[in-house]
């Protein structure tokens, strides 16, 4: 098969894109020697979660479509694949410290209502004791429920299958023939980085782990970059660190085991969970902070989907859209705030 497209690595952007070109009929090819989730999309937390609905510009647009769009998007993939990805519209909580954040909790409720279309909800309830909701110094927490879940690695399994029963290849290796997207995460932004003479972003490590717990109906929590994730398979994820500074990006360490103690602490329920997994790995973080996706400069018919650091997953079925109308028909709606 000569494919209609190339597509270098196989994470959540690189897979997602293929799926999206192949779903409109594009012989599609995906090349990596790792095989798909080898970088940081085979990670374990899986939290899709939405900006705060306040101070609103086109990112934060994005990333509302993008999480519209999610539900469609993984059904499709499921049907396609015949594998459950693990996505859920579960939803979040996040405890408030004191009442200047329950004012301002309150404040971003109004303008939820708005900005995010009466299609989801931002709300403060008082804490329930029930032994997940998280403890919270005012008594209260926010609820949205915006936010979802997806299983990491049964979402790339997923896509790779959806991929091949549209007739599109996942390999370890083959020829790389134009039009190439080139979603190659931390190496990829390196790489970007040494061709055009700039810093483009770094790789960043973070640790995260998998207890074992049920609780495949709760929400997530988050408060202060923790996030506490229950999963379908019976696993509830901790995760992660964010570290600049590291000399084993494989390796687990002290960082992670606060993080669990951490949430242990905050949610009861996870007091006795044993651990089941233990994750590190490099993630791919723009200079920017925001994806960087659209032609490479200076390299015709060779293009850029990268920098998804924590928000790939979540922003993936926006970006598989943009990228495939770009490669597939030309047609470049790619916000400037996001080119490489």
């Amino acid at each position: 098969m000569t494919p209609d497209l190339t597509v270098m690595g196989a994470g959540i952007f690189g897979l997602s894109i293929a799926w999206e070109a192949a779903r409109r009929g594009a012989r599609v090819a995906v090349i990596d020697p790792g095989g798909p989730g080898a970088g940081a999309s085979g990670g374990v937390v899986g939290a899709l979660s939405p900006h705060v609905p306040e101070a609103w510009n086109p990112m934060k647009q994005f990333q509302f479509d993008a999480l519209m769009m999610a539900e469609g998007f993984w059904a499709g993939v499921a049907a396609a694949a015949g594998r459950d990805p693990g996505y859920a519209r579960s939803g979040r909580l996040q405890p408030l410290a004191d009442p200047a954040a329950v004012d301002l909790a309150r404040r971003r409720a109004a303008a939820a209502a708005s900005l995010w279309q009466g299609r989801a909800e931002w709300a403060v309830i008082p804490v329930q004791a029930d032994g997940w909701c998280p403890a919270a110094p005012s008594g209260f927490v926010v609820r949205d429920t915006l936010s979802a879940r997806i299983a990491p690695r049964a979402a790339l399994a997923a896509l790779a299958a959806a991929v091949a029963a549209r007739g599109g290849t996942v390999a370890a290796e083959g020829p790389v023939r134009a039009p190439v997207v080139w979603a190659t995460g931390a190496a990829g932004l390196a790489e970007l980085s040494a061709a055009l003479g700039r810093d483009i972003g770094r790789a960043e490590k973070g640790q995260a782990a998998l207890l074992r717990h049920a609780a495949p109906e709760r929400p997530q929590i988050f408060t202060e970059g923790l996030y506490i994730v229950p999963h379908a398979d019976g696993t509830v994820a901790i995760g992660s660190t964010s570290e600049r500074d590291f000399a084993d990006p494989a390796a687990t360490d002290a960082a992670l085991d606060a993080l669990i103690a951490r949430a242990r602490a905050l949610c009861p329920a996870l007091a006795g969970a044993p651990v089941a997994e233990r994750w590190a790995g490099l993630r791919p973080r723009a200079a920017t902070r925001r994806p960087l996706l659209g032609p490479w400069p200076g390299r015709p018919g060779h293009f850029v989907a990268n920098g998804g650091f924590r928000t790939g997953f979540g922003l993936a079925p926006a970006v598989a859209a943009l990228m495939a109308d770009l490669v597939l028909a030309g047609r470049d709606a790619i916000p400037d705030a996001f080119r490489p």
